[in-house]
């Protein structure tokens, strides 16, 4: 007797899902929740690269798993998934000497810093007399997000 309605379709046969160590080329968008963009390959090359080699925050990569070639979805990712909370901890003041190769400083300004661990990006937030406010934080911590993918290989 056949089903009362269609079955789910889970994977075409010698189609591969995502899942740990799969090479994955795609083109995404991730966009902010009001829906603004702030990164894009669609306008030019897709990304490529293997779930699991640390090159995509982890929540994104979660959240490839289990689709396929031909999958274009739109996810909603939230902070803790995606670029970790703002912590208050990471915005820290230093002395207006230290920017000295910075020049001219002022709001928004990204500067490197050198680090044992290579090169550390802050924002410039504010400039105080001979001190300067420096956000360490990623600009996308704290921002719930849209991550939307179309999946063009899975190997």
């Amino acid at each position: 007797m056949p089903p009362d309605r269609p079955s789910q379709v889970i994977a075409r046969e010698g189609q591969r899902t995502i899942r740990p160590g799969a090479r994955v080329t795609l083109h995404f968008a991730i966009l902010l929740a009001d829906g603004r963009e702030v990164d894009t390959t669609r306008r030019g090359k897709p990304a490529t690269f293997t779930i699991g080699d640390g090159n995509v925050p982890g929540g994104f990569e979660a959240a490839l798993m289990g689709l396929s070639s031909g999958d274009d979805e739109r996810i909603p990712i939230p902070p803790e998934r995606g670029f970790g909370l703002r912590r208050e901890e990471n915005v820290r003041t230093l002395p207006i000497a230290d920017f000295r190769e910075a020049e001219p400083l002022e709001s928004g300004l990204v500067v490197a810093f050198h680090s044992p661990d290579g090169d550390l990006p802050g924002v410039v937030q504010e400039i105080r007399g001979n001190e300067v406010v420096v956000d360490f934080n990623h600009p996308l911590a704290g921002r719930d997000l849209i991550f939307d993918v179309t999946i063009l290989r899975v190997e």
